[in-house]
């Protein structure tokens, strides 16, 4: 299941000294747009037609403002909320474009997503506005456009004054994909099929296509409804077609079955995708075909033995993630977010929470490619709102920090429904989410716990028991004063608006006090029950509501929370906090530009926590060699056996967000005692220092799932040789010399000359063996070429806050990350060097070669400069 492609047989007349010429695709708006920024509103309205936009800056889209400028000090007071960069201002967005509709033709526009307080304009024409900026949403058009060839002006007006409005970095602009859908007045609307598949055997499924048509005439109409099942290689294998009736100005929803024999799954490891092909024919003359991809899957939860997809048990080791991806901010290109997900899915992750928002087409249009399951969650924040800096309740209304909570009451339903709608073809959504730590917004829901304010107990909230029993928390549901919005009444209406969009998949919420939101309205009308850092009350949760399905939706990314997992057949898996480092919520001191708790860091290169859950998460052996000094580790010598111990030995069990700090070098004073940590899913591992074994040790010796040696410093080569079930695995550790040169690698040798490819490009300083050197830094200067746009730079690191938009930074661990994406322009070949003072730098090639994608046949009129 995935987006929809409206294919529709029309004629376009882009100006008068043209020859109309059919198209039959959605058109790509991305392209050839103006852009203003303001701090408050333009004297002269840009809505009104002649406005003159010649000296705005021209620029194509998704767009997000905010990450071309500097982190500043200045925007110290909101750094914990949406960072160190300020996003604040009024963006004006311009597009002109000629387009003239026949009578029998309609026109709409669609946009995957704006942040956000939106208000969209055609020709002087207000078509509506969004004020949340994670939900599609689209406008007829229609009405508004000019006949006769005549210029057309849409304009885009984001007020992102209330700059921070959001627990993280938002980004601010037409931020993703915006599309121009052309129909007949006979017409399958936008996001309008929806295809399930009841009924699953190895012999055959039987796949439900519903398909809404619209039918605009001022007469009725009678058609044939065809459906086809297309596989991956675009062979038909299954059809059907009926004759249909629409009375005019109507709309109806026709439900079609067929049968696909010996059907292939889409699964985590064979995400295998076919597509409906529905077409609508009117007296024998094609109308409009529209092509809806999806997947044959089916999902199960269990209260006692967790999730099953396509009847195999399987625990969900997923991951939360939010929508920014570092140096590009929020308008992530898919090939960005393609070699985030690959090392996510090598690292054995197989899901991954949406958090805490809507995600993007493109966005999930991977996940179903790449085989992961995907939690899609609607709100952050529900009638009450959160403190923006802080978390949990506002402390303070201020109207920078007003968020989506003055909205809700008036938009929560059409946002929810719009976002069901446009994803619910997507096989690999598996969860919809109505919430994220809501209870902290209530207060009744937090005084009942027993947790906050109670001098009769002294316990911890993050690793005790509730100190009130089910009884006691109930009878505070029942006498603690409620406020002007009941948390139990809002969730039932949330899941009720859900299932009217979809009964195939589960509903769940984040909850970050269950004991309260079991007995409550919130957790009674959920399908499942998500523990937010909660694992204590697992045992607790199962015992006391044995037939409700409960699992972690938000955890530590520690191996105490996966052993837990894998010791409760009847917890389905988790979602770590969080697969990546991202921007905003910031804790501690400047200079830092978000949260340091991801598995992989904002220039996508892997933490040391991505490597030890990566050895409980696959299969295949793993290695990961990490050393520090011993007084800066969280390790000693055991005077008593001469070993390397932990320093606390049950720290491990109540490890928390961040990775200690550990390097994956070989460069210290030569001596000094070295703490050598390896994690590894290997059964044993010898290690050994310049070829001299320093013994053998097992994993089971080990608690907390880390190997340890206390080693004395010694130049060369560090060694680990482990086994698992027969298989050897070597890894090494070098010293490495000073730096001597700096090379480069891409991802990518070519590009497509689209708009739309990228390329990672890393910058390595290396010695006069080639080594790498990771353990001195130095500025490094990219050389870019005509031919190829910069995305901007990254070294991965917290304290990184150098400007993203510039062709030179210093590294991090002796390395850093550029990304330049393709425009549109002819094949060719362009060389990407690298400098740094008193290096020998280098030189790539990228082959620029014409898209294998169709180019739209609609001309945009040109932008007067």
């Amino acid at each position: 299941m995935k987006r929809i492609f409206y294919l529709i047989a029309i004629f376009l007349i882009v100006s008068c000294s043209k020859q109309t010429e059919p198209m039959q695709r959605v058109n790509d708006f991305n392209f050839d747009w103006k852009f203003k920024l303001t701090e408050q509103d333009l004297a002269q309205s840009p809505v009104a037609i002649s406005f003159d936009d010649q000296q705005w800056e021209s620029l194509n889209l998704p767009h997000d403002w905010v990450i071309e400028h500097p982190y500043d000090t200045a925007n110290a007071n909101t750094a914990p909320a949406t960072g160190y960069i300020y996003g604040g201002g009024i963006g004006w967005y311009r597009k002109h474009f000629n387009l003239n509709l026949e009578d029998h033709q309609k026109a709409f526009i669609v946009f995957d997503g704006v942040y956000n307080h939106s208000e969209v304009f055609l020709n002087g024409q207000k078509l509506g506005g969004r004020p949340y900026g994670y939900v599609p949403f689209q406008f007829d058009m229609t009405p508004y456009l000019n006949k006769d060839g005549k210029e057309n002006i849409l304009a885009v007006k984001v007020d992102h004054t209330r700059y921070a409005d959001s627990r993280w970095y938002t980004g601010a602009g037409i931020y993703r994909n915006v599309e121009l859908v052309v129909t007949d007045k006979l017409h399958v609307p936008v996001w309008g099929t929806f295809v399930t598949t009841p009924e699953i055997s190895e012999e055959q499924a039987m796949v439900q296509v519903a398909t809404t048509v619209s039918n605009q005439y001022k007469a009725g109409q009678t058609f044939t409804l065809k459906t086809e099942i297309l596989d991956a290689q675009g062979q038909v294998v299954s059809e059907t077609e009926e004759k249909q009736q629409l009375s005019a100005a109507s709309e109806n929803t026709f439900d079609v079955q067929v049968a696909v024999k010996k059907p292939r799954l889409w699964d985590i490891e064979s995400p295998y995708m076919y597509t409906a092909r529905t077409t609508i024919l009117n007296e024998g003359k094609q109308l409009e075909e529209v092509l809806t991809k999806f997947g044959v899957r089916e999902i199960r939860f269990d209260p006692d033995s967790g999730f099953f997809l396509n009847g195999q048990n399987r625990k969900i080791k997923g991951v939360c993630l939010h929508h920014d991806a570092g140096l590009v901010g929020t308008a992530v290109p898919k090939g960005v977010w393609r070699r985030r997900l690959q090392l996510l899915k090598d690292g054995g992750c197989n899901a991954i929470r949406i958090s805490h928002n809507p995600g993007s087409q493109e966005f999930l249009d991977l996940c179903d490619e790449m085989g992961f399951l995907v939690q899609d969650e609607f709100f952050d924040e529900w009638d009450n709102p959160k403190d923006k800096r802080w978390n949990q309740k506002e402390r303070k209304q201020e109207y920078v920090t007003e968020g989506y909570a003055l909205q809700f009451q008036e938009w929560a339903e059409q946002d929810l429904k719009n976002t069901v709608l446009a994803h619910r073809n997507h096989p690999s959504i598996f969860q919809w989410s109505i919430g994220n730590e809501i209870e902290w917004t209530y207060p009744r829901a937090q005084a009942a716990t027993g947790f906050f304010n109670n001098m009769n107990w002294s316990g911890n909230y993050f690793w005790s028991e509730p100190p009130f029993s089910p009884e006691q928390i109930k009878k505070q549901l029942e006498t603690l004063p409620k406020g002007k919005y009941d948390i139990g009444t809002t969730a039932s209406k949330l899941v009720k608006w859900t299932k009217e969009m979809d009964t195939t998949r589960p509903v769940i919420a984040n909850c970050i006090l269950p004991s309260a939101s079991h007995l409550t309205d919130y957790g009674k009308s959920l399908d499942i029950v998500g523990y937010s850092y909660r694992r204590v009350l697992y045992d607790y949760g199962h015992e006391l509501y044995p037939d409700k399905v409960i699992m972690g939706t938000e955890n530590l990314a520690q191996y105490h929370e996966w052993k837990a997992i894998m010791e409760r057949p009847f917890i389905a898996g988790t979602f770590f906090w969080t697969g990546i480092h991202y921007m905003g919520e910031i804790r501690g001191p400047w200079p830092q530009k978000g949260s340091g708790s991801g598995m992989v860091d904002f220039a996508g290169f892997p933490n040391p926590s991505y490597h030890m859950i990566k050895t409980l998460w696959t299969d295949k052996p793993h290695t990961f060699i990490a050393t520090q000094q011993l007084e800066k580790s969280i390790n000693k010598i055991d005077p008593a056996t001469g070993k390397l111990v932990a320093k606390k030995p049950d720290a491990w069990k109540q490890a928390l967000w961040n990775w200690h700090k550990v390097n994956n070098h070989w460069n210290y004073p030569e001596g000094q005692m070295i703490s050598v940590e390896i994690y590894s899913n290997c059964d044993e591992i010898e290690l050994f220092l310049n070829d001299r074994s320093l013994g053998k040790r097992t994993l089971d010796e080990f608690e907390d799932h880390i190997y340890k040696w206390g080693v004395a410093f010694e130049t060369g080569e560090l060694k680990a040789v482990g086994t698992k079930d027969g298989e050897t695995q070597v890894t090494y550790l070098n010293t490495a010399g000073n730096p001597v040169g700096v090379t480069l690698v891409a991802d990518r040798t070519h590009l497509k000359t689209d708009g739309y490819d990228v390329a990672h490009v890393v910058a390595q300083l290396v010695d006069a063996a080639g080594n790498p050197v990771s353990h001195t830094e130095r500025k490094v200067t990219f050389n870019l070429p005509e031919g190829v746009r910069l995305l901007g730079v990254d070294n991965g690191a917290l304290e990184n806050v150098q400007l993203h938009r510039t062709n030179e930074l210093v590294t991090h661990q002796g390395r850093a990350l550029l990304v330049l994406q393709s425009i549109r322009s002819k094949e060719g070949q362009v060389d990407v060097s690298v400098s740094s003072d008193g290096l020998k730098g280098d030189q790539l090639k990228l082959v620029l070669q014409e898209s294998d994608n169709k180019q739209d046949n609609i001309e945009f009129a040109s932008v007067k400069n």
